[in-house]
């Protein structure tokens, strides 16, 4: 007996031995191992056969690579999913066969996934790994409770059936490992261990499926490898408008990136929930001649007493009958630049030699008083405004409609004294191209308004594009007696509605 134990003692340490132990793993699922022999000089390796439990409209969950050596290697595990209920399998564990069938490559493992039913057993080779991280442990004692590891606002639409980097999943689509989602949509993101596809749900979504998204990292050099020529997002205008190639004048402000900022891929923000509050500004932004200045009159007229707004500081001489804080805070040149090298402006610009600009001060002048201060500020400052604690503002974009509607806008705000269009016909071209038809002075200014409503549509559409990421609320402005009710209504819903407000806001 001695001696059959030294024999057997001897066998196992030179590793002569053939067969497989099979013992039943938990829950009726087998967990095999079979100790095999080195092969081309690696290490010996220990099998596993894994039997899952499949319900037959339910996906398992993983997406597979395959490495450099051929081996079909799992790539990550879906929070949630069936894999990751039952815990048998791990990030690194290499898949050989399934359910007897040997599999050499993605397109057969799918194969043989998409045959199985009620149950598949899988081969596998474990991986040598740590344990998983926190945000991938187990959580078949909780099969509900998924690890939160942040919020976030999508500031794009992602369609995975059109993005041809999704990685690849044995009997899923695109459609169903990736996770679809519109701009404005809440994303609650459980997995950031991998650098380019985070594992996130839609909150508020039908069944709170869980799906992979592009990181931030990967659409970054996704978007550098985008040829200007090819980049027909930013080329092509909304409702056929097109693109201007002419110069913009651009509008001084506190924060003197506005190109670096409208450059800036921004394709999620961190949020938080938050218990319903108001919020202490009202930004109205848009476009020349939308109507932004009729709407602004309207809403401090429509409650003084919960409404207020700033009077702008400028460097021009006061006129006669005109009183200082009436219709402006008169300042001289000296103090006003004084002013902007100290950062106390919002924003501020030159017009005929004369500075005029929207201090802080009386921004925070109007908070202080208990009212909520509306603006209809360049959508340059908007970054400057989300950013500030003291301002948090509801952002209201208002979009050009169609030509017959912002001829009326027009109509209505010269009737109040609310435009500021110049129809002076100061432009050089006017005679030339006016006097061989002998056009009336009428009919010129009605060719120069069609012009200038073009230009509205074209700007409105460029304003959307370049700062739709700091927008809380899209209202197309075609009628002026039901923007002002929805725009009245969205600042009611925000003392009764919780609010997903950025995490720099709370925190």
């Amino acid at each position: 007996m001695v001696q059959a134990l030294l024999d057997t003692h001897d066998t196992i340490a030179e590793r002569r031995y053939t067969g497989d132990a099979t013992t039943n793993g938990v829950n009726g699922c087998h967990n095999n191992a079979t100790f095999m022999p080195e092969e081309n000089g690696h290490p010996v390796d220990t099998i596993r056969m894994v039997g899952l439990r499949k319900r037959p409209d339910e996906p398992l969950g993983l997406t597979v690579r395959e490495d450099e050596s051929g081996y079909l290697i799992i790539a990550r595990i879906m929070a949630g999913g069936s894999i990751d209920r039952q815990g048998l399998l791990h990030v690194g564990d290499a898949v050989c066969e399934v359910n007897g069938v040997e599999v050499e490559s993605l397109q057969s493992l799918h194969e043989e996934v998409a045959k199985c039913r009620d149950s598949v057993t899988l081969k596998v080779i474990p991986a040598l790994h740590d344990p998983p991280p926190a945000n991938q442990v187990n959580s078949s004692l909780h099969p509900d409770s998924t690890k939160t590891i942040c919020y976030m606002r999508a500031l794009y639409s992602y369609d995975p059936t059109e993005d041809t980097l999704l990685p690849t999943c044995p009997s899923q689509t695109a459609q169903e490992i990736g996770l679809k989602f519109n701009q404005g949509d809440i994303l609650q993101i459980v997995d950031q261990s991998d650098p380019n596809w985070w594992q996130a749900q839609v909150v508020g979504g039908r069944g709170r499926r869980t799906g992979l998204i592009p990181s931030q990292e990967l659409e970054e050099r996704r978007k550098a490898f985008v040829r200007q020529e090819y980049d027909y997002v930013h080329k092509i205008g909304i409702c056929g408008t097109r693109i201007s190639k002419r110069k913009k004048k651009l509008m001084f402000s506190t924060k003197k990136s506005t190109d670096f900022d409208q450059a800036e891929l921004i394709l999620y923000e961190e949020v938080a929930r938050m218990p319903p509050f108001m919020r202490k500004t009202l930004v109205l932004i848009g476009s020349h001649g939308v109507g932004r200045r009729t709407l602004k009159n309207r809403i401090l007229a429509s409650d003084p007493s919960k409404f207020g707004t700033i009077i702008p500081h400028t460097s021009r001489p006061m006129r006669e009958l005109e009183e200082d804080g009436k219709a402006y805070h008169f300042t001289t040149r000296e103090a006003f630049e004084a002013d902007i090298h100290q950062h106390r402006y919002l924003e501020y610009g030159e017009h005929h030699g004369n500075l005029y600009g929207t201090k802080l001060d009386s921004i925070l002048s109007i908070i202080r008083s208990g009212k909520m201060c509306v603006i209809d500020c360049s959508p340059a400052s908007l970054k400057y405004m989300r950013n500030s604690s003291e301002m948090l503002p509801y952002v209201i974009f208002l979009a050009a409609p169609g030509m017959d509607q912002i001829k009326n806008l027009y109509n209505i705000g010269s009737a109040f004294g609310y435009s500021s269009r110049n129809l002076t016909f100061d432009r050089s071209s006017s005679i030339r191209y006016s006097s061989r038809r002998a056009r009336t002075l009428e009919s010129l200014a009605s060719l120069y308004e069609e012009d200038d409503f073009k230009r509205t549509m074209e700007e409105s559409a460029k304003v959307q594009r370049a700062y739709d990421k700091y927008f809380d609320l899209v209202i197309v402005n075609d009628d002026l007696n039901d923007t002002q009710n929805q725009i009245l209504e969205a600042v009611d819903r925000l003392a009764t509605e919780p609010q997903w407000v950025p995490v720099t806001w709370v925190y």
